[in-house]
């Protein structure tokens, strides 16, 4: 199979083991990339320390490597790469686009309630901090958030984004940068050309391409798979008390990934015995191609 420029990631948060949600997911990403004949890597998001739980990343790692997904490139750790997301902070604030917050979630969310007629799963924040002219924010207050400022009438993928989305966190009051900012340096530090990923981040898309329009950084092309969701039809997580999956044997490991292929829609016979792990990722592949 001829290489591409293709460069796909999957990047799990290590806040607990890999449950049959994330292993899709995982898969998708993965197999997304070696159709293309591309290169896939795996990053770490160790940002929100006080959620990291230091089994997981270890764990994660050896749950992907029992699927046979090993990252093409050395592993990143966004823990390992905070200086350049505070370089990224201070273009932005160059740019007179950040301002300070102090506002608690629980005034946004009670103001939110009072005046919206229609519910959202998004929290629009209604400005209360947001200065009326930009200007170069000082950051000096660390116990504030650090917010975007989003111009009127930004529109990008058909999203309204300061109607949807509101001016966004980018560094929390306790000093963490927040995903949205990580992912954007980060994919654009590995030249991240695709990114597959669960429909639950389709949502963010639109103000991630923002992000990288403003520190002048590529936009991948984004593909976003059907959630893997419980009898309850909630989305399988930790907060739903999603099991990890631990194969024991080769065998589990098949079913594992044969249950995961079924979600994304392969098509592929269930595996016997006799198939290894390398033979099923081959049909896999071919059955993504298709």
């Amino acid at each position: 199979m001829l290489r591409t420029t293709y460069r796909g990631r999957f990047a799990p948060s290590p806040t607990g083991l890999l449950h049959a949600g994330s292993l899709a997911t995982a898969l998708a990403s993965w197999l997304d990339a070696k159709s293309a004949g591309g290169i896939w890597l795996i990053r770490v998001e160790d940002l929100d320390t006080p959620r990291v739980q230091a089994y997981a990343i270890e764990g994660i790692l050896q749950q992907l490597a029992l699927m046979g997904m090993i990252s093409d490139e050395t592993i990143l750790y966004q823990s390992q790469r905070i200086s350049f997301y505070t370089e990224a902070l201070h273009r932005l604030n160059a740019a007179k686009l950040l301002y300070e917050c102090s506002c608690s979630r629980k005034k946004i969310s009670e103001h939110v309630e009072s005046t919206s007629q229609t519910p959202s799963a998004e929290l629009v924040y209604p400005g209360f901090c947001r200065p009326q002219e930009p200007h170069v924010c000082p950051l000096s207050n660390h116990l504030s958030a650090v917010r975007v400022r989003i111009p009127a009438h930004t529109n990008i993928l058909g999203q309204n984004l300061p109607q949807d989305v509101g001016d966004f966190v980018i560094r929390r009051n306790d000093g963490i940068f927040t995903y949205q900012l990580a992912v954007v340096v980060d994919d654009g530090y590995q030249g991240i050309t695709h990114i597959v990923r669960g429909g639950d981040l389709e949502s963010n898309t639109a103000r991630q391409v923002w992000l990288q329009q403003q520190l002048g950084l590529p936009q991948p092309f984004y593909r976003h798979i059907p959630l893997v969701v419980n009898a309850s039809l909630e989305k399988l997580s930790k907060q739903t008390q999603a099991p990890p999956i631990w194969p024991r044997n080769s065998i589990e490991v098949l079913q594992y990934l044969h249950a995961a292929g079924e979600h994304l829609g392969l098509g592929l016979e269930k595996p016997t015995s006799q198939l290894s792990i390398a033979q099923w990722q081959e049909q896999a592949v071919r059955a993504w191609s298709d």
